[in-house]
């Protein structure tokens, strides 16, 4: 059996945000914890960079060609809150690789299970705006490299990220091939993801926003997981299954107000591999937000520790 994948590329580090969260060192704390446990098996690859053409696909090609020339000018503030350098081009460019190749590894049964730790993230990231700490929607593009290039027909997307993935529910909004599933905190930044948002035209019904309470922990995202992605998930028959894996609703994430546990982090990732287990379809992890640093690489190593595991019976 093929190895789970763990993809990353030290050009990740290299996208220079100064004092802000989503800085290099989520990265270093995340490699150092597996480093310490022996990485659960996995073996690490590095992302390649995403293919231009699937970028302008998903992306406006005068938004990706206006990102790479602020970039090439040395950077600053390319929205409110994100931050880019000289070196965010190259890190995004392989944060999107390896989303996309995670997908390819997967579907080409070269991979078991695996998990894409790039940097900047991608679910803010809408056709032509950066915003909320992203550049491309990398999840965004690997399941749109699923849909053309291997010529699936549905896809599921499950994000547990503590902010409502609001790129991503855009982009995917009026589409039938991709079920798109958010838990988020309720009123938090970016204020999107209603229930009432159930996607639009052809695409309604296919978008299925969880918003909860602050304070919301262990059991209430387990049991959204559990009671409502999972049977969804059944019902829609997917033939991979891609999660925007943030931590920040973690208990001692600084950004936000939910109260999850590093088990229930687990938790979360058990019970979808056992539902692919069940379906007998692919799991992919791609990260997205945390910004305890011990929080976030705690949580992560749990999660490829639950990757790694045969599904209990």
């Amino acid at each position: 059996m093929s190895a789970p994948v763990y993809l990353s590329h030290p050009a990740v580090l290299d996208h220079d945000t100064g004092a802000h969260p989503e800085r290099a060192d989520r990265i270093r704390a995340i490699e150092a914890q597996l480093d310490r446990v022996g990485w659960h098996g996995f073996e690490r690859r590095e992302a390649p960079r995403v293919d231009r053409a699937l970028l302008e696909h998903v992306h406006f090609r005068e938004y990706v060609a206006a990102v790479g020339a602020y970039c090439e000018r040395g950077g600053g503030a390319i929205d409110a809150d994100t931050i880019v350098g000289p070196g965010s081009w190259e890190a995004a460019l392989r944060s999107a690789g390896g989303a996309v190749e995670l997908v390819e590894l997967l579907l080409t049964n070269a991979a078991s299970t695996g998990f894409a730790a790039g940097r900047p993230p991608g679910h803010h990231a809408k056709v032509a705006r950066a915003m909320g700490f992203c550049l491309f929607n990398n999840i965004a593009l690997a399941a749109t490299h699923a849909l053309r290039e291997h010529g699936l027909e549905r896809v599921l997307i499950i994000d547990w990220d503590v902010h409502h993935g609001n790129g991503t529910n855009d982009i995917f909004a009026r589409s039938q091939s991709v079920l798109f599933i958010s838990i988020h905190q309720d009123g938090l930044w970016p204020g999107t993801g209603p229930a009432t948002d159930h996607g639009a035209g052809d695409g309604a019904g296919f978008t299925v926003n969880l918003p909860v309470p602050a304070g919301s922990g262990d059991d209430v995202f387990c049991g959204l997981i559990e009671e409502r992605a999972v049977p969804l998930a059944r019902q829609f028959e997917p033939q991979l299954v891609l999660v925007s894996a943030g931590y920040d609703a973690h208990a001692e994430d600084p950004l936000a107000d939910c109260r999850v546990s590093d088990e229930g982090f687990a938790a979360m990732t058990a019970a979808v591999r056992e539902l692919c287990a069940e379906l007998g379809v692919p799991l992919g992890l791609v990260l997205e937000g945390g910004y305890e640093l011990t929080a976030l690489a705690r949580s992560v190593e749990l999660t490829l520790r639950e990757l790694a595991s045969a599904p209990r019976g």
